[in-house]
């Protein structure tokens, strides 16, 4: 078999058994009215990400707690209905909050946070979460894996520190691309680098 052909067969059974895994950092969403206040214009859209029509703004926030706070954190956009800002369990003992683990836009009683931009802060009573880790797949992956939106399951991970993360959200949309989203304490337990897959196990 030449190698092209063996390439082609690779990636065909890597598709039908693994998903890739990514590492989400600590981010904000906006609104479009927040971004006017904190910026003076909407988001500007720097670079694509994974999901479509989702990308990294050009624009940064300082995150603000009670106890501390983090600076030239990432803005995603487009601008959302709601404010949220998504961070590790890590991340929150050192702004001084507990955010719940949650699916992105459930806020309901999360804390809130100060978000301080160019042309000053504001105040959200709410929108501090960290987020359940989840696998993002279209309606035709779903089939494959034999998963249905919302399903819970067990992720095996094939990284430097392979493990199996029980409690995973399956997420399905034909809006989506195929993707597993770790936080930074799970990706950094599991040894995560990029290009590293994950299989849903039986």
């Amino acid at each position: 078999m030449e190698n092209g052909n063996m390439d082609t067969l690779v990636e065909a059974v890597l598709d039908k058994l693994f998903v890739p895994l990514e590492a989400s950092g600590r981010h904000v969403h906006i609104t479009k009215e927040q971004a006017i206040a904190l910026f003076g214009y909407d988001l500007t859209p720097e670079r694509p990400l994974s999901q479509p029509g989702q990308y990294l703004a050009k624009e940064r926030l300082s995150v603000i707690g009670p106890k501390g706070e983090f600076r030239n954190v990432a803005v995603l956009g487009p601008a959302r209905r709601e404010a949220q800002v998504e961070i590790s369990l890590s991340d929150g003992r050192v702004l001084g909050l507990q955010p719940p683990v949650r699916l992105s836009g459930d806020v309901k009683d999360s804390p809130g946070c100060i978000l301080e931009g160019p042309l000053g802060r504001i105040t959200l009573d709410r929108g501090v979460i960290a987020a359940q880790r989840h696998i993002h797949l279209t309606p035709e992956d779903g089939k494959r894996f034999g998963v249905t939106d919302k399903q819970v399951v067990q992720l095996q991970t094939f990284t430097g520190r392979p493990a199996i993360f029980r409690d995973t959200v399956v997420r399905i949309s034909p809006d989506f691309a195929a993707a597993v989203h770790l936080d930074y304490d799970e990706a950094n337990a599991c040894g995560f680098v990029r290009g590293d897959l994950g299989r849903i196990l039986p």
